[in-house]
């Protein structure tokens, strides 16, 4: 069969055919099924590494898998009530999660965009403290609520920053106590 006629039976175009014969592409799950069904081949037969048990070499196998509790909300923008309500659990590699006690908390609003979109959910590491400059989950005390901020100190005062710059920093300090709850390490967000 030549390339051509290939090209017709599956639908690929020719210059893509001609990529994958070169070894200069390689072909996705879904090309290499059409591929198998106009050959009558299996798919391992067009890519190897579609055998049961083998693997590539450049493939770092998962050996251990953490479930995370997704605690609930949490505002970027104003603070809302603090719910530790466990919502779900969301399953993570052990090996690319640093140490301590770790838990998830859903973004809320804006005030941390463009780093944390709305609808993200924030990686937290339980810890009293953070640097400055980092961004931490962060308890107002008096009133149960949380939020989720870039930490500055000056003087004794700590200033809960957002990185928009359409949002006001919220000052923390003995009249208006907060507490850091912990750091947040990164988000991941479902498109």
């Amino acid at each position: 069969m030549t390339q051509k006629e290939l090209s017709e039976k599956t639908g690929i175009p020719v210059s893509t055919l001609s990529g994958y014969f070169a070894k200069r592409s390689t072909p996705n799950i879904g090309t290499i099924e059409k591929l198998s069904e106009a050959l009558n081949v299996n798919k391992s037969d067009i890519d190897p590494r579609l055998v049961k048990g083998s693997m590539p070499n450049n493939v770092i196998p998962i050996t251990k898998i953490t479930k995370i509790p997704l605690l609930g909300t949490i505002a970027c923008g104003d603070p809302i009530l603090a719910e530790e309500n466990i919502e779900e659990y969301i399953s993570e590699p052990a090996d690319d999660l640093p140490s301590g006690k770790l838990f998830y908390l859903k973004a809320k609003g804006n005030s941390m965009k463009p780093t944390i979109p709305n609808g993200s959910k924030v990686l937290i590491r339980l810890q009293e403290d953070v640097e400055d400059s980092e961004i931490a989950a962060v308890l107002m005390t008096e009133d149960n609520e949380a939020t989720l901020k870039r930490i500055k100190r000056v003087n004794g005062t700590m200033f809960l920053m957002p990185d928009n710059p359409e949002f006001d920093p919220i000052i923390a300090d003995k009249n208006h106590p907060a507490r850091i709850l912990g750091k947040a390490i990164r988000y991941t967000s479902d498109l």
